[in-house]
């Protein structure tokens, strides 16, 4: 690995506080660079690199027909990474500073129907021929009850829970911490799943260190991140859905169903735990059901 991204590999974790994952992502972003830059006429440091190589990198970018949000993730990763080289004396200028991605339509986050969110808790209670339905029924409650992110639920620790006051301690992104209460349904599930499955599926693990880890696989290990969208795919399957569903799709759900019932955005975020008003805002895009009924509320002449 090259010097300058090993020292921000180490700035990231020790300073920022970042995820491993969210790390990563970085290095990631920034290696792909620096290989495009290899196969198209050499890399030498990163202190020669001119806008004009930036700008023909973001037009490959474009050419591969990337999504724009993966094209604005690498550019923020690089200008990042050059910001910090730049602070550290290490480049004398941000070549990545000024960039300014095409326009496009925003997409509106997708989320599940009140129908389909029912179907979806139909299978996942069912016993029959499903081992592991408190596992799974547990899982999908916690989701859609907390809104939190798929990373966030895979690294869930037992002593994160608080059933009595029905309240989970949220280890976010850049380690900031929240608290979210989930519901009456999700406390039950946990508590059945706790208490019936997971004592079983823990002795399956054979490691003399056993996981703290809430929510389990088969064989008794932590669930990872993609175990946690295998399960919600071979449920949503089971149904007579056609969607395609993603845990990041339960969040969704979480936020619009949150804000269709009266809460604020301020709530709302605080409980997603954006750093933004502004990513919150999204959601209000969807929520046509809370503006019909602010309108008809508070518009004199909306009805007769």
């Amino acid at each position: 690995m090259i010097k300058e991204v090993a020292q921000y590999r180490s700035y990231l974790l020790a300073e920022r506080g970042y995820s491993r994952l969210t790390i990563e992502a970085y290095i990631k972003d920034i290696e792909a660079f620096v290989s495009y830059l290899n196969e198209n006429g050499g890399f030498s440091t990163f202190q020669a690199v001119k806008p004009l190589d930036v700008r023909v990198y973001l037009g490959s970018l474009y050419d591969a027909t990337l999504a724009r949000t993966t094209i604005a993730r690498k550019v923020s990763s690089l200008k990042n990474f050059y910001a910090y080289l730049v602070k550290e004396g290490q480049a004398l200028d941000n070549p990545f500073e000024g960039v300014a991605l095409r326009k496009h339509e925003a997409h509106l986050p997708e989320f599940l129907y009140e129908n389909e969110l029912q179907e979806l808790f139909k299978v996942a209670y069912d016993k029959q021929d499903h081992p592991l339905y408190r596992r799974d029924a547990a899982l999908l409650e916690f989701l859609f009850a907390t809104g939190t992110r798929v990373s966030e639920i895979a690294g869930l620790a037992v002593s994160q829970l608080d059933l009595n006051n029905q309240l989970v301690l949220i280890h976010g992104k850049g380690n900031k911490d929240r608290y979210v209460p989930f519901g009456s349904y999700a406390k039950k599930a946990l508590v059945d799943y706790l208490e019936n499955e997971r004592p079983e599926l823990l002795a399956k693990n054979k490691e003399s260190e056993k996981p703290d880890e809430v929510f389990l696989n088969s064989k008794g290990g932590a669930l990872t991140t993609a175990g946690i969208s295998y399960i919600l795919n071979q449920l949503m399957n089971k149904t007579s859905l056609t969607a395609k569903i993603h845990p990041h799709m339960l969040r969704h759900t979480f936020a619009t169903t949150l804000l269709n019932n009266g809460a604020d955005m301020r709530t709302v975020q605080e409980l997603l735990g954006h750093s933004n008003l502004s990513t919150t805002q999204i959601y209000t895009h969807v929520s046509k059901k809370m503006l019909q009924s602010s309108y008809d509320s508070f518009f004199p002449r909306a009805k007769r």
